[in-house]
């Protein structure tokens, strides 16, 4: 690897880890754990109601951290789960879950958003094409290990 290239990955690295810090303060800013937060964010993108495959997979979390976090959040009476089919379930808020998602996800979502719209039309999708391009050559490399 060139030294230009090991350069460009450290910093890539760098700011992942540096992304992935700054959302875990908001979370703890906002009074709430990474994994409720990253649950609501997906239950609220999805319209106030999501399956459970969608939320693990839009998340990132494993299926054992989701599992537990949805069963706080459940026992908190921010969500509950009702069927959807034999097998899959779906997770939807209750009115104390809405408002404790405009408490936390919703306001991180605004942000994202007011920093998205001071970009232009051409570095978003710049950046969209790019970050989008390097997921599928690195899904293409792993699925080979």
């Amino acid at each position: 690897m060139a030294k230009n290239t090991r350069e460009h990955l450290s910093r890539f690295n760098y700011l992942l880890g540096e992304t992935e810090a700054a959302y875990h303060e908001a979370s703890v800013k906002l009074g709430c754990s990474d994994s409720a937060v990253k649950i609501l964010y997906a239950i609220c993108d999805n319209g106030g109601s999501c399956p459970l495959r969608t939320i693990r997979r839009r998340s990132g979390l494993s299926k054992q951290t989701m599992n537990s976090a949805i069963r706080k959040l459940e026992a908190e009476g921010v969500l509950y789960l009702e069927n959807d089919g034999a097998r899959a379930k779906n997770a939807c808020l209750t009115e104390l879950g809405r408002a404790v998602a405009e408490r936390t996800a919703m306001r991180i979502q605004q942000i994202e958003n007011d920093i998205l719209a001071c970009w232009t039309e051409e570095e978003l999708e710049t950046y969209l094409r790019l970050t989008e391009q390097f997921l599928i050559k690195f899904r293409e490399r792993t699925a080979q290990l």
